[in-house]
């Protein structure tokens, strides 16, 4: 089911992710972990943070549901309501963003010497310039994923990379930090206006494509296709609050010093590329049928089928990244950010807090899959608290004097444990039925032993990168082909 739909999704959002990953790169080496590296971090992430944060998944876990079944007129209609909204709202928060960026740049970035507030005060300007462009970007991804036109909707990150890193390039040749950050300003308001001119062009595709044969059904009205206040406050949270612990985790670690945002910000960029390659697409796809499926019968053979089929695919995938990370993190770090500006002890960093963050994948792979199904329900309300309990447990480790970027890590581990479970627990006797026990622990079993191995064997002082990093991909691929041979429904997800 998932492959066929998704070969060219899948290829766009891998060649997506590489030009994410070149641009991390690009700014790794042009600015180390220095106080410039803190401020880029903070100015390039920001407004699809809040985006995303506010209303990005949100607008999947309601949107995507609401408009299931209606015809393409009324699907329209609604999308320009809110877009106006957006716009509205983007501006009004634009400015108070640029209003209150002192005060945000002490939470955010609470390390950074008096030397480099100026400049993130006026990184924190260009953020609020973008941030009308990334909400309203926002709606019309979601509206790409109804269409369920994925080269639509992952093309876009292409188009935002390839400028952005046009604009990292150009900051670093510059010895002033005043003009670099003009140019990284300049490049992230262009790239945003990048990416909505192509979401708009394939939007107009995908309703190019539907005749006026297919409207048969009356239009329902506004009221009726209007999602209530709860839905969206609920959905709102489950979706940003996933969002907001690695930045406040980011935060927490920028008290360290100068560059400590910068190197958690890398390492987690290494556990965000699998969540988001292996996990997150698996659940962006199987979205649509499951809303289908769940709307019609949740006990049908057809929703089980679907869940299990996105679960099994999600788990073996994130089994096998988490297995690459542990396995061959110091060489992966070294390929991605050990060049140009970057120092040892920064590399070093990196390479321990992607490799402590890698286990969090586990359970965000079946909190992704469970949440596919809550949403469509609205029972997303226990994810919600367990979310927030653990927000608040990370924003006051500093107390306990646990602010070092590996035991934030571990403590993000800790939160996604607990989220996952409660996500399963709360899809009740069905979720039980759809979890494959058997088939997940295949993959885990594996990973488990090539971890192990890792720990018993040491790669020799000298050993030549290429050796580690054939060694990462061949335990990853091993994993996988594990996953593979022990489960049916993996086979099953995958040929279909």
């Amino acid at each position: 089911m998932f492959l066929k739909a998704g070969l060219l999704s899948l290829g766009l959002l891998l060649a997506s992710r590489v030009l994410g990953l070149a641009r991390e790169s690009a700014q790794a080496a042009a600015f180390g972990t220095t106080g410039m590296a803190d401020v880029a971090v903070l100015m390039l992430t920001l407004p699809d943070w809040i985006a995303g944060l506010a209303l990005s998944g949100a607008m999947a876990y309601v949107l995507v549901p609401a408009w299931a079944g209606r015809p393409a007129e009324a699907v329209r209609r609604h999308q320009r309501e809110l877009a106006r909204r957006l716009l509205i709202g983007g501006l009004v928060a634009a400015v108070a963003l640029g209003w209150w960026r002192e005060p945000l740049r002490v939470v955010l970035a609470e390390g950074l010497s008096t030397s480099w507030h100026q400049a993130a005060s006026q990184a924190l300007l260009w953020s609020a310039a973008a941030l009308p462009l990334a909400l309203l970007a926002s709606l019309w991804a979601t509206r790409l994923q109804h269409e369920r036109d994925f080269v639509g909707l992952y093309g876009a990150n292409l188009v935002v990379n390839a400028v952005l890193i046009g604009g990292i390039a150009t900051a670093a040749y510059s010895a002033d930090a005043a003009w670099a950050l003009c140019m990284l300003g300049g490049g992230l308001v262009t790239a945003m206006l990048a990416r909505l001119w192509w979401q708009s062009v394939r939007i107009d595709k995908a309703v190019a494509a539907v005749s006026t044969a297919d409207v048969v059904a009356p239009l329902p009205t506004a009221h009726e296709l209007r999602p209530g206040l709860s839905d969206w406050l609920w959905a709102m949270a489950a979706a940003g609050l996933p969002l907001a612990l690695p930045v406040v985790a980011r935060s927490v670690a920028s008290a360290q010093g100068e560059g400590a945002l910068a190197a958690f910000s890398y390492a987690w960029k290494l556990v965000e590329l699998p969540l988001v390659l292996a996990i997150q697409l698996v659940a962006a796809m199987a979205f649509p049928h499951v809303a289908a499926a769940v709307k019609n019968d949740v006990t049908s053979v057809r929703t089980a089928e679907t869940v299990r089929s996105a679960l099994a695919l999600a788990w073996t995938l994130a089994c096998a990244a988490a297995t690459a990370l542990l396995v061959a993190s110091p060489a992966i770090a070294q390929l991605l950010f050990g060049w140009g500006r970057m120092d040892a002890a920064g590399l070093e960093r990196i390479a321990a807090w992607s490799a402590a963050a890698a286990w969090s994948l586990l359970p965000q792979a079946l909190t992704a899959v469970a949440l596919t199904v809550l949403a469509t329900q609205n029972r997303l309300k226990p994810v919600v608290l367990a979310y927030t309990a653990g927000l608040l447990a990370v924003l006051l480790l500093p107390r306990l004097g646990l602010d070092d970027g590996q035991q934030l890590m571990w403590s993000l581990n800790a939160v996604y444990g607990l989220v996952g479970l409660v996500a399963w627990w709360q899809l009740g006797r069905p979720g039980l039925a759809w979890l494959p026990v058997k088939e997940m622990a295949t993959p885990m079993l594996v990973m488990l032993l090539a971890w192990a191995s890792r720990q018993v064997w040491q790669p020799a002082a000298g050993a030549p990168l290429s050796l580690a990093l054939l060694v990462g991909c061949a335990a990853a691929l091993v994993v996988a082909g594990a996953g593979w041979l022990a489960s049916a429904t993996l086979r099953k997800a995958v040929r279909a």
